[in-house]
C-alpha cells in the first residue's frame, strides 16, 4: 500500500459515496486533512495538563524509575482515546446491544466512550456475531460459562447462538448488524477480527508467500461479510487482530484502518503494521516500558510507544483495568486505553 493510501485513510466520508465501490470503508475517506483522525491519536503529543484531561500522578514510589530514559521517552497523552473493551466488559454484559447503548450514553457514570470495542466470529450459518470465546459456554474452566448455552459458535446455528444468554442475565449474543445500529454514528468502532471459524490459524506472528496465502484463503469468505456489513453502517472502523492474514485481507478489501494486536513479539506485531501500513498497533499493557507493568523480562529495552510515534501510528493499550493503570499508561505517552470500565478516566 502506498503512501497515498495512508492519507487517503485518514479521511472522513459518508456512506452512500462509497457503497458502490466494493473494498472502501465509507467512514474513512473524504475531506483532505491530516492521514489520522483524532480519536485514533487522541492529542497524543499534548502535554499533562492540556484541555481534557490533567494528569493525577502522586510521585513515583511504585517501581517507575524517573532515568535518563524515561526523560526521553514520548510525552505524556493530553486526551487518550477511551475505548470500551467490549462495551466496557466490568460494568455490562460483554458483546451486548445493551453494552454498546451503555458504552455509548451521555449520561453514564463515567466518560462516554469513544470508540466500542467488539469481536466478531461466524456462525454454522454464515451470519457474524458478536461474541469473544470459541465456545458458547467455556471460559477458563473454572468460572461462571459465558452464556447458557453450549457448543462452538461456527457449528453452531445462528439461531441457536442468538437465542443464547450472556452472563446470566437476559441480554443475548447479538449479530453484527444489531450492535452497529446501537451505536451511535459519532462513536467509532473497533472491530476484531476472532476466528473465520477454524482452529488451523496462525497466531500472532509474522508470515510470508505460500503460509500467508493459505491464511488469506482460510480467512477471506469470513472477513468479506464482516466489511459488507461494516459497509451498510455509518461508522468510522478501525480492524484488528492477532492474526496477520486478517488484517490482510481487509486491506485487500478496504480503505479501513488496521491495527496488528501484538501478544509476544514486538518485532512480529511491527512488521505486520508496517507491511499494511496500520494506523495503530495494540499491544498488551506489559509491553509499555516506563510504568510499572512492563515486563523486561520479555520484551526488553523495546521503547514501542516511541518506535509507533516514529511511524506516526497510534498506541491502543489493552486491557485496561484501574485508574491507576490508565494515569500510568497515559504518563508513558499511549494514545488510547481499551478499558473494561468507563470510570477510568476524569469526565
Amino acid at each position: 500500500m502506498t503512501s497515498n493510501s495512508r492519507t487517503e485513510r485518514g479521511l472522513v466520508t459518508t456512506a452512500s459515496s462509497l457503497r458502490s465501490h466494493k473494498g472502501s470503508n465509507r467512514g474513512l475517506l473524504a475531506t483532505l486533512g491530516p492521514r489520522r483522525r483524532n480519536v485514533l491519536l487522541g492529542t497524543a503529543t499534548a502535554a499533562v495538563g492540556a484541555v481534557g484531561f490533567v494528569s493525577v500522578s502522586p510521585p513515583r514510589t511504585d517501581g517507575g524509575n524517573n532515568t535518563v530514559a524515561d526523560q526521553q521517552s514520548p510525552e505524556p497523552t493530553g486526551n487518550p482515546t477511551l475505548i470500551a473493551h467490549r462495551g466496557f466488559a466490568g460494568e455490562n454484559p460483554e458483546n451486548t446491544c445493551a453494552a454498546a447503548r451503555a458504552a455509548t450514553r451521555t449520561d453514564g457514570s463515567g466518560p462516554r466512550a469513544d470508540m466500542v470495542e467488539l469481536d466478531v466470529v461466524p456462525t454454522a450459518d454464515g451470519d457474524v456475531v458478536v461474541f469473544h470465546d470459541d465456545d458458547l459456554s467455556g471460559r477458563d474452566g473454572t468460572r461462571m460459562g459465558l452464556t447458557d448455552t453450549s457448543g462452538i459458535v461456527w457449528e453452531t446455528s445462528t439461531a441457536t447462538v442468538t437465542s443464547a444468554k450472556v452472563l446470566q442475565t437476559e441480554e443475548t449474543v447479538p449479530k453484527l448488524e444489531d450492535v452497529l445500529e446501537s451505536i451511535p454514528n459519532d462513536v467509532d468502532v473497533n472491530i476484531e477480527l476472532k476466528n473465520p471459524g477454524s482452529t488451523a490459524l496462525r497466531f500472532g506472528e509474522k508470515l510470508t508467500g505460500n503460509a500467508l496465502e493459505t491464511q488469506q484463503e482460510i480467512w477471506r469468505p469470513f472477513v468479506t461479510r464482516v466489511v459488507d456489513i461494516v459497509e451498510t453502517h455509518g461508522h468510522e472502523v478501525l480492524f484488528s487482530s492477532f492474526y496477520e492474514a486478517a488484517l490482510a485481507v481487509v486491506s485487500e478489501q478496504s480503505m479501513a484502518s488496521v491495527a496488528p494486536i501484538l501478544w509476544e513479539s514486538i518485532d512480529d506485531g511491527l512488521a505486520i503494521a508496517e507491511a499494511y501500513d496500520a494506523d495503530a498497533i495494540h499491544p498488551p499493557v506489559a509491553m509499555i516500558r516506563g510504568t510499572p507493568f512492563f515486563d523486561g523480562s520479555r520484551f526488553g529495552d523495546t521503547d514501542l510507544v516511541r518506535r509507533a510515534r516514529n511511524h506516526d501510528r497510534a498506541v491502543n493499550v489493552w486491557t485496561v483495568e484501574s485508574w491507576y493503570q490508565a494515569d500510568r499508561l497515559i504518563e508513558a505517552g499511549v494514545d488510547g486505553l481499551i478499558a473494561d470500565y468507563s470510570t477510568l478516566l476524569p469526565e
